[in-house]
This record gives structure tokens, sequence and C-alpha cells, in this order.
């Protein structure tokens, strides 16, 4: 297998990083979970260290991604938006169904709120 080119090696590396942030963990916590070393996970970041097959799986299972999206041949759905709202998803997805619901109704009542003052804040 050929070596990748700085530039989808640096692509991947950005993605490894983005997904580890938006999925609210650390280095370290990311480390411990693959059985890695902290700076293993930096140098994965850093585009200093390649990545194996085993551990670019291993990576998307742990942010939640597919591995599509870390290589950059998936739609850049998570760089589209906005990363808070990503962030937001994840812990909306881990809320009761009845905390989901009060926030949903505070969120129509903000919603409500920013609409009767002239739209936007």
């Amino acid at each position: 297998m050929t070596e990748l080119d700085s530039g989808k090696r640096m692509q991947i590396a950005e993605r490894l990083k983005e997904a580890r942030k938006l999925a609210g963990l650390s280095q370290s916590h990311v480390a411990k979970m693959l059985g890695l070393h902290r700076p293993s996970i930096s140098e994965m970041e850093a585009g200093n260290r390649r990545v194996s097959a085993d551990e670019l799986a291993r990576l998307a299972e742990t942010y939640d991604v597919s591995v599509a999206w870390l290589l950059g041949e998936a739609p850049e759905t998570l760089d589209a938006q906005d990363p808070r709202l990503e962030l937001a998803a994840r812990e909306l997805s881990k809320l009761k169904p009845d905390d989901l619901e009060r926030l949903l109704k505070l969120l129509a009542a903000m919603r409500s709120d920013s609409t009767a003052n002239g739209g936007n804040r």
C-alpha cells in the first residue's frame, strides 16, 4: 500500500480530532477506551502517526461516525453545520424521554418568544 499523501493524512487527522471533540471525549479517555497511550491519540490527530484499519474502525465506533466520514469519503455533514448543533444532538440523545419532552417545550417557547420579538437574537 502506498503512503498517504500529506493532504489526505491531515484530513483524516482533522476529522479524528473534530469527531473526538464532538463526542465530548478527551484524548486520555479515548486512549484508555482503546487500550492506547494518550500520545498515540495526539499523534494521530496531528497527522504524525499512521492509523491502522482496526484503529480507524474502533475510533469511528467510539465517536459514532462512519469510517467513510473519517476518511473524507462521505458527505461533510458534520462540517456543514455549526459543531455545537452536533454536540447538542449527542447530548439530547442521552436524555430521559420526559426530560427531552420538557426541553422541546422550552425550545418551542424560546422560538415563539424570539419570533414575537422580531426574529433571531
